[in-house]
């Protein structure tokens, strides 16, 4: 017995601009959601600055924002096999962050 035919994932090309492949440093992360969306601030804190600018916003639905946080987990997981178990990290500074609060 044949299993059965669904529908074909159609093909997707991505295509990867230049300004975006060199990527954009961050050290923190700010996330913030509201019932539809989820917003992820990506910093970059100097040391002996006071003040830390977002450098990227990325927004998403809250489905992509699960699938996203298996990723990331599956490919720490990955990392870790690899490369051997991440080190402890210092506990996070307080950060003051006057953006908008996790609802819309």
């Amino acid at each position: 017995m044949e299993p059965p035919s669904g529908p074909q994932t159609p093909s997707l090309s991505i295509e990867l601009a230049e300004e975006i492949a060199e990527g954009v440093y961050s050290n923190l992360v700010m996330i913030a959601h509201s019932p539809e969306e989820f917003i992820l601030d990506f910093i970059r804190v100097m040391p002996g600055v006071p003040k830390a600018r977002v450098k990227s916003r990325i927004v998403v639905t809250p489905g992509h924002a699960k699938r996203l946080l298996a990723a990331l987990a599956e490919n720490i997981q990955r990392y870790e096999t690899q490369h051997g178990e991440i080190g402890e990290m210092p506990p996070q500074t307080q950060v003051q962050f006057t953006g908008p609060e996790g609802e819309a």
